[in-house]
């Protein structure tokens, strides 16, 4: 079988890895291109063998770079999820961790100009998943995004250098509205009914308490991904969620959307253990959580929903406002997630009534692994 081959680059952003691509090195083609992120990660294979992924929502990704359309941005990016065991190409929603490699791919491929004498630049880039600027500050080293540093985030066992992510007015990005369907909706699935809340930052999420599965804030992170009951009925939810929000019409169109809304089980701070077997103090914590992407519990928890979590904390009446730690009201705030890998920091800037969301931020850092050229089998 022959193979006909387009250049890529492969980066880590914060706990995840994707594929990357000038849309202009693109076939104009659609399906064609879909094809290429389908074999690239190998969609098609549920260990993803075949191809870059690793049969993980958070390596299942592929970004495509393109000349900015807005004002002020220095280029535009638009994000896909693939499927895992099936072909899926998914662009509903968008990646919080890999948003720190859009700017380090910015400064490497040369998108912005860059002084050698300088130790930092700020990329804005305009994410056309969600209609949002995204402002990046990338450390540099020589006039090249710094890899090296000191800063070690969850998840990543290694330092790195520091990248500051700035999400500007993330609310309504899919939606139209922060809250768009009230602060609590009741779902009744074919088991019970749950309280549950929508909330449209970033990525739209569904948050569930924990507590309504029986699992307290000591036990969530221990959930293991083989609990296909509680996988389903957190699906189910998920579904019903997504037809109440308008983000699909019905549940056969949300099943073939399955990037969002995601879901997330919510508890008060509790003494817990980590996947790594670091012990994280509940005086340490504001909120609890663990959160599912793609039919599976994710190994930390996805940069969108950190951000979204965090806002959501500060949002009074939602289900995770009701479980976090009780917060001063100011403006600007810093909240800390416990997950299973260990503890996130977000920051937040809610507008100065309170009801809404100005900005939201996450420390991350990121790496060029591999560029050339990537091979496709041909059709």
């Amino acid at each position: 079988m022959s193979q006909f081959s387009v250049r890529c680059v492969v980066y880590r952003g914060g706990t995840s890895r994707g594929l990357f691509f000038h849309e202009k090195d693109l076939p104009t083609n659609k399906e064609l291109q879909h094809r290429i992120f389908l074999e690239g990660i190998d969609a098609y294979n549920p260990s993803q063998i075949n191809g870059l992924g690793s049969g993980t929502s958070h390596s299942s990704k592929v970004m495509v770079i393109s000349e900015p359309t807005v004002k002020g941005a220095d280029l535009d990016y638009t994000f896909y999820q693939i499927g895992i065991g099936e072909a899926v190409v998914d662009d509903e929603g968008t990646c919080g961790n890999l948003m720190a490699a859009v700017g380090a791919f910015a400064v490497d491929e040369g998108l912005v100009q860059t002084n050698p004498n300088d130790d930092f630049i700020t990329v804005s880039a305009f994410n056309k998943n969600i209609n949002k600027m995204i402002k990046m500050r990338i450390p540099l080293s020589n006039g090249n995004a710094k890899v090296s540093g000191e800063y070690l985030m969850p998840g990543i066992v290694t330092p790195g250098a520091k990248i500051i992510v700035n999400i500007l007015s993330p609310g309504g990005g899919k939606t139209g509205k922060t809250i768009p369907i009230g602060l609590k909706t009741n779902v009744a699935t074919q088991k019970r009914n749950y309280d549950t809340s929508f909330v449209d930052i970033v990525n739209p999420f569904v948050y569930v308490a924990a507590k309504d599965f029986g699992l307290s804030g000591s036990e969530i992170n221990s959930v293991v991904g083989a609990d296909q009951e509680l996988l389903s009925e957190l699906e189910e939810i998920r579904l019903k969620m997504a037809v109440a929000s308008g983000v699909a019409k019905n549940e056969n169109e949300a099943i073939s959307i399955p990037s969002i809304p995601k879901i997330a089980l919510v508890a008060s701070p509790h003494d817990y253990v980590t996947s790594t077997g670091k012990k994280i103090k509940a005086d340490d914590i504001d909120i609890v959580a663990k959160m599912i992407s793609m039919k599976r519990f994710h190994r930390t928890f996805a940069g969108s929903g950190l951000y979204n979590l965090a806002a959501s904390a500060l949002l009074e009446g939602t289900i995770p406002n009701h479980f976090s730690r009780k917060r001063d009201g100011s403006i600007e705030q810093i909240i800390r997630i416990g997950h299973p890998e260990g503890i996130a920091e977000v920051r937040v800037n809610l507008t100065e009534e309170l009801r809404d969301v100005a900005s939201v931020g996450l420390d991350r850092t990121a790496r060029r692994i591999v560029k050339g050229e990537l091979y496709i089998p041909e059709g």
